[in-house]
């Protein structure tokens, strides 16, 4: 990947841990590098990143964060609290219990765990909430109809990138999206996402609906598809924590970056 061979043109020897691709001996797992990035977005690395945080290792983004926006519902309360423009939501185990916020508008129904448009339900009547399961979390928010093309933010540092891209993005073309402005509203937005979780390095997905702009998911790590030379801008950013010495800060668990 682009970050790694940034990493290690900047001086650093970097390994590359995949636990999905062979098994990691838990018994002999230790802290074997001055910091670890979770760059992998599986349970895996996930479930790695956090066995690696427990051992004492640096991780960025912190474990502890890349859990929370991993899980939507947690994710979602710490924006709102944060005073970031999110839809009303709410928390269900049983979809049904929604129909009396319909009349008001149409809700989006989420696997607080799902990804890349996976679990998704937009809802206009009572009928469309019976065929979902029961008795499992569910993240519902008030929809609003976006205009134009999803609106991807990254911030790497103090740069705030902005990209368009179609929803679903398919083909390499329209995952590469294009150059968006990111007017000093919404960079504002992007930023105080971030400081609601004390990270410099990650994604926001917003819409724009009837003149206003809400904020639909977050990431701690995305692919930062269509930012220019996004991994040696990374990799930068990763090398002046390490200057800085042991400070937690970042991520964990698919690259450990060695001194």
């Amino acid at each position: 990947p682009e970050v790694v061979r940034a990493l290690e043109e900047l001086g650093h020897e970097v390994a590359v841990i995949d636990p999905d691709a062979t098994p990691t001996s838990l018994h002999e797992l230790a802290v074997r590098a001055d910091l670890y990035v979770l760059k992998g977005g599986s349970e895996a690395a996930l479930s790695l990143a956090g066995a690696l945080d427990r051992l004492g290792a640096l991780v960025v983004n912190p474990y502890a964060v890349a859990a929370a926006c991993r899980d939507k519902v947690v994710q979602t309360t710490v924006l709102a609290a944060a005073g970031v423009p999110v839809p009303q939501s709410w928390l269900t185990t049983d979809p049904r219990e929604l129909a009396d916020e319909l009349p008001l508008g149409p809700v989006i129904v989420k696997d607080p765990r799902g990804s890349r448009g996976r679990g998704l339900h937009v809802v206009h009547a009572p009928a469309q909430l019976e065929p979902l399961e029961r008795e499992r979390p569910w993240l519902a928010m008030r929809y609003h109809q976006p205009e134009g093309p999803d609106l991807k933010l990254y911030r790497i540092g103090d740069d705030v990138f902005g990209v368009h891209r179609p929803f679903p993005a398919r083909t390499l073309e329209e995952k590469q999206g294009a150059p968006a402005h990111v007017d000093d509203a919404t960079r504002e937005i992007v930023l105080r996402c971030g400081d609601a979780f004390g990270i410099e390095v990650y994604g926001v997905d917003i819409i724009r609906s009837q003149g206003r702009s809400w904020v639909v998911d977050m990431s701690s790590f995305p692919g930062f598809k269509g930012v220019p030379d996004a991994g040696t801008l990374i990799a930068r950013h990763v090398s002046r924590r390490l200057s800085q010495g042991p400070s937690r800060v970042l991520l964990a668990a698919s690259a450990g970056v060695q001194t």
